[in-house]
């Protein structure tokens, strides 16, 4: 539970955290911004390997992130830790196979009713098929894919923004007020 001393926290999961996943972070973390709802949520990322953890974002991914004035220079890749599934109030899986194994790692029923495909927020695609949800690896391609996947997570932001606003006016709502 979120409260004014607890922000709402996010996280967006993929396999090496160096492409998807922290460009989902700094594509929703300035969309939170320019709702005025920064201060109250808290969003990071993670893969669900070590592959890469250590190593900066993609440069590919940079390069797309900085023609929209996202500074990704700071990003870490870092690999999913057990305890996050209690930390966070909403896992964002980047395509089927992290959904999957979110879903298997997921301690109980708490845990596993935080985890959402990140499309799912996207009126698009929200009905359809989670194969038709996910964001497929740009790591194998090109420039053109890290395109295509700014404009997928582009699509489900909107969603995200208002399900965690909606999140956090609840929480506010059952916090005591003062007199």
């Amino acid at each position: 539970m979120n409260s004014a001393s607890s922000p709402y926290r996010v996280i967006a999961v993929c396999t090496g955290n160096i492409c998807r996943s922290p460009m989902a972070e700094l594509m929703l973390r300035a969309a939170l911004e320019r709702e005025g709802l920064d201060r109250m949520v808290a969003v990071d990322s993670a893969g669900t390997t070590g592959y890469e953890a250590g190593r900066p974002i993609d440069p590919r991914a940079a390069r797309k992130l900085a023609v929209a004035h996202l500074a990704s220079e700071l990003h870490i890749a870092r690999e999913w830790i057990p305890d996050w599934f209690r930390e966070r109030d909403l896992i964002l899986a980047l395509d089927v196979d992290h959904y999957a194994w979110l879903s298997e790692a997921a301690p109980d029923r708490e845990s596993l009713e935080k985890i959402r495909m990140l499309r799912s927020f996207d009126p698009k695609v929200a009905g359809r098929d989670m194969l038709d949800q996910g964001i497929e690896d740009p790591w194998y391609g090109g420039q053109a894919d890290f395109d295509t996947v700014w404009r997928q997570i582009s699509g489900a932001l909107p969603g995200i923004v208002d399900h965690i606003r909606a999140a956090v006016l609840r929480g506010s709502e059952l916090q005591p007020q003062e007199s």
